[in-house]
């Protein structure tokens, strides 16, 4: 039986989409930069975190890890997968997320469509 291990995000500059879902998401945060991983970088001919083709953002408690992912072209079409995520204060996050580079897309009587900077769509539901 498989199991989840990693959410992958395509996108045109995965630092600042790291730093978001980072900030989005309760737990998580980006994965340090030790000097070895420095140090492969530079052997590819990146110059630094803020140029790194994949940034992975990892979870303080278990879960899927995310990456993200440099992908040449720009989204073009809706998701054909997304993220749900639920929060206690619905109006009070959506605030924070908008504050973070978010964009709300619509809203319904359940749950807000969002999408992060780069235009990748999630849901807000509260928690039950």
């Amino acid at each position: 039986m498989a199991q989840l291990h990693d959410i992958v995000i395509d996108c045109g500059h995965p630092a600042a989409v790291a730093r978001f879902w980072a900030a989005a998401l309760d737990a998580y945060a980006i994965a340090p930069y030790d000097d070895a991983e420095l140090a492969r970088l530079r052997a590819q001919g990146v110059s630094g975190p803020e140029d790194d083709p994949t940034v992975l953002i990892e979870p303080k408690d278990g879960g899927p890890r995310v990456w993200c992912q440099l992908v040449p072209e720009r989204k073009r079409a809706k998701n054909r997968l997304h993220l749900d995520l639920r929060s206690a204060d619905m109006a009070a996050e959506v605030s924070r997320l908008v504050a973070i580079g978010a964009v709300v897309l619509a809203r319904h009587a359940e749950h807000c469509v969002l999408a992060d900077p780069e235009g990748n769509e999630f849901c807000l539901f509260p928690h039950r």
